[in-house]
C-alpha cells in the first residue's frame, strides 16, 4: 500500500516541481555553438544545391573528407611494426615531439641545436594552447594578461580564460579595407604593458585569412622586443596555408632568430588531415638543457591530472611521415596540392565576381587572403539571404571555409554572392 501511495504521489507532482528538486535545477541553458549551428541547418536543408562553408575541415574536389595517401602509407608501415597499446609517457611519443619541434623551428634553429626547446605532445592544437595557457598562468613571472587579435578563433577566448589568464585584445582586421589593420595593431601592442603575453597566428589567420607580410612580421618582432612582450604562436596550418613548410613557419623562425623566447602550439589536424586523431605539440624555447628539464617537469605536472597522457596512433602516423624521407616528400606534395586547390578556388571566385559578373565592390581581398578561411566582406543581412534563398551556409559576419568550395559549386556560389550584393535574393 505504501508503494502505491508513493507512486501516486510521484505521478501527481508536475514536471516543473520535479525539476526544482533536482541538484542541477539552477544550471542554465548555454548558447549554441555558432559553427555547429550552421552545420545543423545545412544538414536539415534538402536542397541539392546546398553548400556548407562553416566547417573548418578540408574537403576534396568532390566535397568529401580526404585522407592523405601519405597517412595511409604511414599506417601500413605502423601496422607492420605490430605496435602494442601501452600508455605513452606523460609528454607523449619522444620521436614525434622531437620531429614536430624540427618541423616548427627548422634544422638551423639555435635553441634546437642546443637542446633548449621543451616540447610535449598535446591533444591537437587546442590542447597545446590550453597547456601553454596554464603553464603561463602558473609560471610566467610577469603580467597575467594575454592579448588576442580582433577577431580571433572563437575558442581562444574561453580557452585562455579557463587557463587563468586575463584576456585582452589588439586590433587586427580593418572592416573598411577588408585587410590588416597594421597601424591599429602596432599602436595596441606599443600600448600594451611590458611583459604581457601576445598571441600571434603564425600563418593563415583564423578567421580572416589575412597575414602580415614578412616585413610587417619584422616590425611586429621589433615592437614585441621593445615592449618586452612574450610571443605565443598558434601554428595550426603550417604547410597548409601556402603549400610551403618553411614559408608558413617564417614568423616563428624569425622571432627565434631575433632572440625572442617563444611558445608555440602546433596542430597536425589540417596539414596531415589527422582531425580525429587529435595530434599536436606545445613547445617553449628555454635558456639551456638544465632549464629545459625544470620546464619539462612542470609541464608534466600540468598534464598528469588533466588527461594523464596523450593518444598514440596519431603521433605514430605523424612521426612516421616526418621521420621517413620518402614519406615526407610524398606528404609535402600532398600538402601543396591541398593548398593549391584552395588557392585556385580563391582565384576562381575573384575572377567570376570581378570580370564575369562585375559584382559591385572590390574583391581583391579574396585572392590576397591565405589559408582555409576568408572574410568575404558580406554583411549579416546578405549571409542570411544566402542561407534562406540560396542554401549557402556561412557565419553571420561572412567568414567562409574555402575548403567547402569546388569545381562543382564555385560558380553557383559566386553567382549567389553577386545576387546577394545586388539585393536580388
Amino acid at each position: 500500500m505504501l508503494q502505491a501511495v508513493a507512486r501516486r504521489t510521484v505521478t501527481g507532482v508536475n514536471a516543473s516541481a520535479l525539476r526544482s528538486l533536482s541538484t542541477w535545477a539552477s544550471v542554465v541553458q548555454g548558447p549554441p555553438d555558432p559553427i555547429l549551428g550552421i552545420t545543423e541547418a545545412f544538414k536539415a536543408d534538402k536542397d541539392p544545391r546546398k553548400i556548407n562553408l562553416g566547417v573548418g575541415a578540408y574537403r576534396d574536389e568532390h566535397g568529401k573528407p580526404y585522407v592523405l595517401q601519405s597517412v595511409k602509407k604511414a599506417e601500413e608501415a605502423i601496422a607492420a611494426q605490430n605496435p602494442d597499446k601501452e600508455y605513452l609517457g606523460i609528454t607523449g611519443l619522444p620521436e614525434f615531439t622531437s620531429r614536430a619541434a624540427l618541423l616548427a623551428y627548422g634544422a638551423d634553429s639555435d635553441p634546437l641545436t642546443r637542446g633548449a626547446i621543451s616540447v610535449t605532445q598535446s591533444i591537437s592544437g587546442t590542447g597545446a594552447l590550453r597547456i601553454g595557457g596554464t603553464f603561463l598562468a602558473r609560471h610566467y613571472p610577469h603580467a597575467k594578461a594575454i592579448y588576442l587579435p580582433t577577431p580571433t578563433w572563437g575558442n581562444h577566448i574561453p580557452l585562455f580564460r579557463d587557463s587563468g589568464l586575463e584576456v585582452r585584445s589588439y586590433r587586427y582586421f580593418n572592416k573598411d579595407t577588408i585587410g590588416l589593420d597594421f597601424e591599429g595593431l602596432k599602436a595596441d601592442l606599443l600600448a600594451a604593458p611590458e611583459h604581457a603575453v601576445v598571441l600571434l597566428h603564425a600563418c593563415a589567420h583564423n578567421p580572416t585569412g589575412i597575414d602580415p607580410t614578412p616585413e610587417q612580421w619584422a616590425t611586429i618582432s621589433d615592437i614585441v622586443k621593445e615592449r618586452k612582450l612574450f610571443p605565443f604562436f598558434d601554428m595550426a596550418y603550417q604547410g597548409f596555408a601556402s603549400g610551403n613548410i618553411a614559408r608558413d613557419a617564417f614568423a616563428v623562425r624569425h622571432f627565434v632568430a631575433q632572440g625572442h623566447q617563444v611558445a608555440v602550439a602546433q596542430s597536425f589536424a589540417k596539414n596531415m588531415g589527422l582531425y580525429g586523431e587529435r595530434t599536436g605539440a606545445f613547445s617553449l624555447t628555454v635558456a639551456d638543457p638544465e632549464e629545459k628539464a625544470r620546464v619539462d617537469s612542470q609541464l608534466k605536472i600540468i598534464i598528469r591530472p588533466m588527461y594523464s597522457n596523450p593518444p598514440a596512433h596519431g603521433a605514430r602516423i605523424a612521426s612516421q611521415i616526418l621521420g621517413d624521407a620518402t614519406l615526407y616528400a610524398h606528404w609535402e606534395t600532398e600538402v601543396k596540392g591541398m593548398a593549391d586547390r584552395i588557392i585556385s578556388m580563391r582565384e576562381k571566385i575573384y575572377s567570376i565576381l570581378t570580370h564575369d559578373l562585375k559584382t559591385p565592390g572590390t574583391w581583391d581581398h579574396i585572392k590576397n587572403q591565405i589559408g582555409m578561411f576568408s572574410y568575404t566582406g558580406l554583411k549579416p543581412d546578405q549571409t542570411k539571404a544566402l542561407a534562406e534563398k540560396a542554401h549557402i551556409y556561412m557565419t553571420s559576419e561572412g567568414r567562409i571555409s574555402m575548403a567547402g568550395l569546388n569545381g562543382g559549386n564555385v560558380e553557383y556560389f559566386a553567382e549567389s554572392v553577386d545576387s546577394a550584393v545586388r539585393g536580388k535574393l
